[in-house]
């Protein structure tokens, strides 16, 4: 089953390759929410950063004081659920939706500032960052942008699951997800700004309604900052074969599958050019794909 889909998605149609300048934010943002999983209130400032400085966290602390945590997958911290990085004792977390946003909208240089240890999880989808990012815009900066370009397929497998990538021009993925009452759910496509916005970043974190009621009691009950602030205002949750309040795209669930892709490919520290092939994927495969790609120097280039 596997075979049949590796060939089917590293054999399709042309995707126009990356080429272009370094880019940051035209002015700084503000946006504030509560987060998903402590359910606390956190304020994100986004502001723009010079050429070659990347995407970088700036955590204050209630000591006042500040680290930089940079969004790479050498700080990348295994937390629940989501993606994270750390650096010399300070967290960032649930930070994937606007690593997808700043990666799918081409926006290479930022420095996220914010007063908690997790950003806010508004709707549960990335529509709220790229509404963002759009309305203060991008500047284009001298140097060009640097681009992880693929030379031979890398793929990492956990029972069922598996994730690979393999030459090609652009970003392509293909995703595929099972679940109960829903069946097979798929996506492909080239990952572009216009696609990005139009059919990607609306697809919100998704779980099973009862699942994730349980995941709340038990973090309140346990004092841990797990699922706290879930609810169908911060996720789309299913119930036997529905959405509760409806999707808001089709085949949401494996959208935002990608998504998570998408940002979780960021932490590479380039964006990536290649073809995607995600079979029940999730943060901890993603993250895996990206360790052993960068390990695996002879697969890749920076172009």
């Amino acid at each position: 089953m596997h075979q049949e889909f590796e060939i089917a998605d590293l054999t399709s149609g042309p995707v126009m390759p990356v080429g272009r300048r370094q880019a940051t934010l035209a002015d700084a943002f503000e946006r504030s929410g509560h987060s998903l999983h402590s359910g606390r209130y956190a304020t994100v400032r986004v502001c723009p950063a010079p050429a070659g400085h990347g995407i970088v966290f700036r955590r204050r602390l209630k000591t006042g004081r500040t680290i930089d945590v940079p969004a790479l997958w050498q700080y990348r911290d295994s937390q629940p659920l989501s993606a994270a990085v750390r650096r010399e004792g300070a967290l960032v977390r649930t930070i994937e939706h606007l690593m997808a946003s700043l990666h799918a909208l081409q926006i290479d240089n930022v420095l996220a500032e914010i007063d908690a240890d997790e950003l806010p999880i508004f709707d549960g989808s990335a529509l709220p960052w790229c509404d963002a990012i759009r309305a203060v815009g991008r500047t284009e900066q001298p140097p060009p942008c640097r681009v992880i370009r693929i030379r031979r397929t890398v793929a990492v497998e956990d029972g069922r699951r598996l994730i690979q990538i393999g030459p090609g021009a652009g970003l392509h993925v293909t995703g595929h997800v099972a679940l109960a009452h829903f069946g097979s759910i798929d996506w492909s496509g080239a990952i572009t700004p216009e696609s990005f916005v139009r059919e990607i970043a609306p697809s919100r974190s998704f779980g099973r309604y009862f699942r994730a009621m349980a995941g709340r009691a038990f973090g309140y009950a346990t004092g841990r900052d797990f699922l706290q602030g879930v609810s169908p205002r911060s996720a789309a949750l299913l119930m036997r074969g529905r959405v509760l309040g409806g999707m808001r795209v089709p085949g949401e669930p494996v959208r935002h599958r990608i998504l998570d892709l998408v940002g979780d490919l960021m932490l590479a520290g380039h964006p990536v050019e290649g073809r995607v092939a995600a079979f029940h994927t999730g943060h901890e495969l993603n993250h895996a794909l990206v360790g052993a790609l960068m390990r695996q120097t002879s697969a890749w280039e920076l172009v």
